[in-house]
């Protein structure tokens, strides 16, 4: 896999509209899932480092690349969200903040 990393889209363009010219190469469908992985970490990652609204930020593109992987899958993220609601509401969500610590 060469250097570099996966941008957002508009990334490219943002460049190039701040005077200078990007070097970019569209990923084919094995490395393009490879690096969604990789951002997932790089995001999570920036996310746990993050407070207030700095957080939320980095949460919105954790989601982003949560999205991109659905839809590589083959899911829409509607699909996605359909599958997290049933599984909240056979084994429930975590607003609850329950914490397991074993069995007595």
């Amino acid at each position: 896999m060469a250097d570099g990393k996966l941008v957002r889209d508009l990334i490219p363009q943002i460049i190039r509209e701040s005077g200078a010219e990007p070097v970019v190469y569209v990923a084919d469908p094995e490395e393009y899932r490879e690096r969604l992985r990789q951002k997932l970490t790089e995001e999570v990652a920036e996310f746990l480092a993050a407070d207030g609204s700095a957080a939320a930020e980095e949460l919105a593109d954790v989601l982003e690349v949560v999205h991109a992987l659905a839809l590589d899958l083959g899911l829409p993220p509607r699909h996605l969200e359909e599958l997290r609601a049933q599984k909240a509401e056979a084994r429930g969500g975590f607003a609850g903040r329950v914490v397991w610590i074993g069995n007595a």
